[in-house]
C-alpha cells in the first residue's frame, strides 16, 4: 500500500522536544502505542508476524525487523516494542470478526481468578527477574535506522493484579482480604520495577511506555483511595527509576482518570498521557486542561478511524492538529492503538494529514 510520507527522516529529538514541552519541533511527531500485526502486514504487503515466544531469537529478530521497517516507513521517530515480563494470565477466546481477522480474539474474563487466597498466592508461578527476555529490545537497539530510538512497554500494576486475581474477586478482596491484595500488588510492583530498571539501561531506549488501564467511561475501575493506597506508589517508584536515567515516563491508561489526574501529574510525575476517547475527554480539552504540565499524546478516536469515511477523517485530524499542535507538547496518533478493525485507509489518512499539515506554522 502507499506510504503516507515522503523520504522519512526520523529524529528522536523531535519527539523529545514535544514530550518535554520545550517549544515546537519542525513538525508534529507521530505517536502510537502499537499497531496490530495484521495492519502492519497489510501495509507492508508481508506475512503477519505475531509476537514470538520469549527466548526464540530467530523469530524475534524477524518480528523486530518487520517493526523497524514499518515504523520507519510510516514516519515515526521510534519503534514501540512490548517486553514479556513472564507474568501469566488466563484468557477467553472467540471468533475474530475484525476487518483484518486473526481468526481468534482473546480477552480477560473478569470472573476468572488465578489467586483468590494465600494458597493460590504461593502456587502462582511468579517469574524470576532474570527470566525476563530483553533480547528483542537489545536487538532493536543495535539495528535501528539513524535517528530512531526504541520505546518499550509492558502492562502495569493494576492491570496485572486484576488479570491475576480476576476483577470480581479482586474487588471483593479489596474489602475482605486487603493483606492478600497488598501482597499481590507488591509482588507485581517489585517485578515491574526491576524490569524497568533493566530496560532503561539498554542502548537506544529513548523513553518508556507504562500501560495501566485504570478507568472506564465514567470513572476509575477501583476507588481513587484504593489507587492511591495500592497502585500509584508503584507508578511513582517506576517513574523515578526511569527519570533517574533522564528518560521520559509515558503513561497509557484508558478510561476516565479525572479523579486522579492531579496525583498522576504531581505525585507520580508522568511526562505525558495517552489514550483519549471523545466520549470521555476529547484530546482538545485534554490539551487545554493539562497541556501546560504534561505532553498530550494521540487522541484521534479509534471509533472515528474504524467507522468514518476518509474525508471525515481528514477534516477531523486537521482540526486536532490545529487545536493541539501550536505551542508543542503534542504528538499525533490514535486515541488508543491501531487495531485490526480500523480502516487501514483511515489510519494512512491520519498520518498523511499529519505529514502535510503538521508542519509549523500549523495551517
Amino acid at each position: 500500500m502507499r506510504s503516507p510520507v515522503d523520504h522519512p527522516q526520523p529524529d528522536f529529538s523531535r519527539f523529545q522536544k514535544a514530550i518535554s514541552r520545550k517549544g515546537e519541533p519542525d513538525r508534529v511527531p507521530f505517536v502510537e502505542l502499537m499497531v496490530d500485526p495484521e495492519v502492519i502486514a497489510k501495509i507492508l504487503d508481508e506475512r503477519v508476524l505475531v509476537k514470538p515466544e520469549p527466548h526464540n531469537k530467530e523469530e524475534n529478530r524477524q518480528f523486530v525487523d518487520q517493526h523497524i521497517r514499518f515504523y520507519y516507513q510510516m514516519g515515526y521517530d521510534y519503534v514501540p516494542l512490548r517486553v514479556d515480563t513472564g507474568l501469566i494470565r488466563k484468557r477467553a477466546k472467540t471468533v475474530d470478526t475484525a476487518t483484518l481477522s486473526r481468526g481468534e480474539r482473546e480477552w480477560v474474563n473478569q470472573s476468572v481468578t488465578l489467586i483468590s487466597d494465600w494458597e493460590d498466592f504461593e502456587k502462582y508461578p511468579w517469574p524470576k527477574p532474570e527470566s525476563v527476555d530483553y533480547f528483542p529490545i537489545e536487538y532493536a537497539g543495535k539495528n535501528l535506522p539513524q535517528g530512531m530510538k526504541i520505546i518499550p512497554r509492558s502492562s502495569g500494576v493494576l492491570e496485572w493484579t486484576m488479570w491475576i486475581m480476576g476483577y470480581e474477586n479482586f474487588s471483593y478482596a479489596l474489602v475482605d482480604k486487603p493483606r492478600l491484595v497488598k501482597s499481590v500488588v507488591d509482588k507485581i510492583g517489585n517485578h515491574l520495577l526491576h524490569t524497568y530498571e533493566n530496560l532503561v539501561e539498554i542502548d537506544n531506549v529513548g523513553a518508556v511506555w507504562f500501560c495501566d488501564d485504570m478507568g472506564h467511561k465514567t470513572g476509575t475501575l477501583i476507588s481513587p483511595a484504593h489507587l492511591r493506597n495500592y497502585i500509584l506508589p508503584w507508578h511513582k517508584k517506576i517513574a523515578q527509576a526511569v527519570h533517574s536515567k533522564g528518560l521520559p515516563f509515558l503513561l497509557h491508561s484508558c478510561g476516565n482518570l479525572e479523579p486522579i489526574m492531579e496525583d498522576l501529574i504531581d505525585y507520580v510525575g508522568i511526562d505525558a498521557k495517552h489514550s483519549f476517547e471523545d466520549i470521555i475527554l476529547p484530546v482538545k480539552e485534554a490539551k487545554e486542561r493539562y497541556g501546560d504540565r504534561i505532553a498530550i499524546l494521540g487522541g484521534v478516536d479509534v471509533d472515528v478511524l474504524a467507522r468514518k469515511e476518509q474525508e471525515e477523517v481528514r477534516n477531523y485530524v486537521r482540526g486536532i492538529i490545529r487545536d493541539c499542535a501550536p505551542g508543542g507538547g503534542y504528538c499525533l496518533g490514535s486515541g488508543n492503538s491501531v487495531t485490526n478493525y480500523v480502516k487501514v485507509e483511515n489510519y494512512l489518512t491520519m498520518l498523511e494529514e499529519g505529514w502535510k499539515y503538521g508542519r509549523y506554522p500549523v495551517i
